[in-house]
């Protein structure tokens, strides 16, 4: 018990843009501040993040506005959405998105020195402010730069094992050094979650080694409610072929700015998987996509490209051609850019994703072709929280970024997650210095759950142990592409819950050999807690919502519900049970419902 401990007003797990957003903004109101990250600062996952970020600065076409990306963001999240969460995340927007450029952020221009913006899929008008496709990482550097004048500590390779508790309120944070294995408590008055995804839950996944769920795991064993976490998004464009950059993302920038999907033939099949509800929103032939130009406001007569449709219709589209034997030969699609853009035009608009290629698969898109599918990406559901505060159920709780649920609904438009991150991030650190600041004493912390959190986590170096981390983690990875993945039916997600309760029983039998230092093994071991919780959440969330919408497709049900359109798939923690109902979620406003339905390509005032 004679651990290392250390005090903040608020702690903040995970140093994304999420987390350092949030990490500002409660620093800035006066509180103590430490963030605890798992990898090293500037390395996480937001890095990854590079089409831009959403908002209707009107930059690139005077008639986008709030209301046509909320209209665009309901519309795209299958009507699932918290609409206050829509409502506060596209009128803050553009703050969010000038305040970056006021703390440094290069952004891309226009030739008059306003901020650029592109086209990205589901989205009405050229919306996301970028740096080339590297505006993660700007991002990331511009909250780095800007937060280490703050006061804000920041505390590096380190795991949250647990969180800590005080009667039902967050206290703090149980964690381990990962280079030493050492042990340190975090006390705190108030905790934000802002660990990001869970995508190595899935075998081929875009993400980095850090998304393991962590944060959903936490705050269900905390008692917090999940929400929608059914709804995983599969990202239609992840490279498969060649080998060395399996899974690898592929901006959909790539087609904002020209790039077109061909099967085997080289036809572009796009064009036949235009759904019911954006007839007459996409170009239906090759001769009307031409009228369309990236970045160029066109008149009402020139219909985006349908490889600019949502995700989840075009990650559909992609396993349909391949079912159908028109695919690629490694199972994939073909994506276009090399006769759609100039050399010099491709190296200037996208010149991560030609150096990326160049260097890790000797690739050049200047002259051929990507081999892509759908790659696991972005999990919609995550922490029920207040859209005001971020707070979940848990008081001195919060959640910001992809770890929260709510804003997405069944499907996440391209670029609004990196948004997310600001609105939100900020909103999580102003609610969780409120709350600390009203609290005249740090919470307590009882040592027998200190003491139960040590032991288990210390139990993969007991000598009873007989499972191997790295096959129980295989196993399950496998389980969830082949039951829970892109397409879904009820015999095989109720068979993958009979696994997982066998994953389970094998996680805590796992053995890791040597000791705490500089211990892969058993940092896989501590992961798959994490992973097969999660897991668990996703496949019984998806055998109780009998429709397909959004990033969750029913093989057995493939039309969606008008029933299930009005509730929300809510988790929750029962007597260490994993217990499911179906909350009705708050309808539409009378003038919000009315943007629905709203004019598209109107001329501007």
């Amino acid at each position: 018990m004679n651990h290392e401990t250390i005090e903040h007003d608020v702690i903040i797990i995970g140093a994304g843009g999420a987390g350092l957003r949030a990490a500002i903004e409660a620093s800035g109101k006066g509180a103590s501040v430490g963030v605890v990250c798992k990898s090293l600062l500037g390395k996480a996952h937001t890095a990854m993040a590079e089409g831009g970020m959403a908002a209707a600065l009107t930059t690139a076409d005077p008639r986008d506005n709030w209301e046509m990306h909320f209209r665009d963001t309901i519309r795209g999240g299958k009507m699932l959405n918290n609409w206050r969460m829509v409502k506060i995340f596209t009128q803050e927007a553009p703050d969010r998105v000038n305040e970056l450029e006021e703390w440094g952020a290069l952004f891309d221009r226009t030739d008059d020195g306003r901020i650029l913006q592109r086209n990205f899929g589901g989205h009405q008008y050229a919306r996301l402010a970028h740096v080339g496709d590297r505006t993660g990482l700007e991002m990331l550097r511009t909250l780095q730069n800007h937060g280490i004048h703050q006061g804000i500590e920041v505390y590096m390779e380190c795991t949250v094992v647990d969180l800590l508790m005080d009667g039902g309120k967050a206290a703090g944070a149980f964690a381990y050094w990962r280079d030493s294995g050492t042990f340190v408590q975090f006390r705190a008055k108030a905790v934000v979650l802002a660990t990001g995804g869970l995508g190595k839950c899935y075998t081929i996944t875009s993400n980095s080694w850090e998304c393991t769920g962590d944060g959903q795991a936490l705050a269900y064993r905390a008692g917090a409610e999940l929400i929608d976490m059914e709804f995983v998004q599969f990202h239609p464009t992840g490279m498969v072929w060649p080998p060395s950059v399996r899974g690898l993302l592929v901006t959909e920038g790539v087609r904002g700015e020209g790039g077109v999907l061909r099967d085997k033939d080289g036809k572009r099949f796009m064009f036949d998987y235009i759904p019911e509800m954006f007839a007459g929103e996409y170009a239906e032939t090759e001769e009307e996509a031409k009228r369309w130009r990236p970045g160029v406001p066109e008149g009402p007569d020139a219909r985006r490209p349908p490889d600019l449709l949502t995700r989840d219709v075009v990650a559909r589209a992609i396993r349909a051609e391949v079912r159908a034997g028109r695919g690629s030969p490694h199972g994939g699609a073909y994506l276009d850019i090399a006769s759609q853009a100039s050399e010099a035009q491709i190296k200037k608009k996208l010149p991560g994703m030609y150096h990326q290629f160049m260097q890790l698969a000797s690739l050049d898109i200047t002259k051929e072709y990507m081999e892509v599918g759908p790659t696991s990406h972005y999990v919609m559901g995550g922490v029920r929280v207040d859209p005001e505060t971020c707070s979940t159920s848990v008081p001195g709780l919060f959640a910001a970024g992809e770890v929260a649920g709510g804003l997405h609904g069944a499907n996440r438009l391209g670029g609004n997650s990196l948004t997310d991150l600001m609105v939100f991030g900020r909103r999580a650190g102003a609610g969780a210095a409120e709350y600390a600041g009203a609290l005249s004493a740090m919470p307590g912390v009882n040592p027998d759950q200190v003491r139960d959190i040590e032991r288990l986590a210390l139990a993969p170096f007991e000598e009873s142990g007989t499972e191997n981390p790295y096959e129980v983690m295989q196993d399950l990875q496998k389980m969830m592409e082949h039951d829970s993945g892109i397409v879904r039916a009820k015999e095989e997600l109720a068979d993958g819950l009979g696994k997982l309760r066998t994953l389970k029983e094998r996680s805590v039998k796992v053995r890791v050999e040597g000791n705490r230092q500089y211990n892969p093994g058993w940092h896989y071991a501590l992961d798959l807690h994490n992973l097969i919780m999660v897991s668990e959440a996703i496949t019984l969330s998806a055998l109780h919502r009998d429709e397909s919408r959004g990033g969750h497709t029913r093989e057995d049900f493939p039309e969606s519900s008008p029933e299930l359109e009005k509730v929300n798939t809510v988790v929750r923690n029962r007597d260490g049970e994993m217990a499911w109902e179906h909350v009705t979620r708050e309808p539409l406003p009378g003038d919000l419902q009315e943007l629905l339905s709203h004019p598209h390509l109107e001329e501007p005032n």
